[in-house]
């Protein structure tokens, strides 16, 4: 995936209840206004409407979904990408999750943390680094992924509405209740050079 144009490649039909393997890698190269930023792409789940439907910076990019994040230092996250529905509303997915807070205000997946329902934003993986910064080559003291150019091992359990995060053999992010239980699953392309040289799909025992 070159990363030079916002978009991304998607699957023709709808799953739900899955294990989804992926190994990715980071290139070399960045472009516009992400030339000297982190390094991002992310995972769209139970991603439901047109191509293209949703109301970003880029518009006309991606689809209502439930994002695995794929960025440096934040990769394992939980974004929920608002979009259109079949009546022209805006709308966000909503998902529930144990969390905490860290100094910031920011919200963290843990699980001995508080349940809290969420209907837009981000919930962080377990161990991001309060201090992130958007910048090339990032990496935080609990960074789980591996460093630039090396493989990584994303896995997701999609059990309906309830979401699990693995990276590399970790649990690091976790949420249920989701009002989204199926969709397609797409792969960004947001201004980072990635590789993926595996995409496994099971079904949930």
């Amino acid at each position: 995936m070159s990363g030079e144009d916002w978009g991304g490649f998607v699957t023709e039909e709808s799953y739900s209840n899955y294990h989804l393997i992926v190994e990715f890698r980071w290139g070399n190269v960045t472009y516009g206004d992400r030339k000297f930023k982190a390094m991002d792409s992310g995972i769209l789940l139970h991603s439901e409407g047109q191509d293209g439907n949703t109301e970003q910076e880029f518009d006309g990019a991606w689809m209502r979904s439930v994002e695995y994040q794929l960025i440096e230092g934040g990769t394992g996250d939980v974004i929920l990408v608002g979009g259109y529905n079949d009546s022209g509303d805006f709308v966000t997915p909503s998902m529930k999750a144990s969390v905490k807070q860290d100094y910031y205000g920011q919200f963290f997946w843990s699980e001995n943390g508080e349940v809290r329902e969420f209907e837009s934003g981000r919930i962080n993986w377990y161990g991001r680094d309060p201090d992130w910064k958007d910048e090339l080559g990032f990496r935080g003291i609990q960074d789980v992924e591996n460093p630039v150019g090396e493989w990584n091992r994303a896995e997701i359990i999609a059990d309906g509405n309830t979401f699990i995060y693995i990276l590399n053999g970790v649990v690091v992010n976790k949420g249920f209740d989701s009002d989204l239980n199926e969709g397609k699953i797409m792969f960004q392309s947001e201004g980072a050079e990635v590789f993926f040289r595996r995409i496994e799909l099971r079904p949930l025992k």
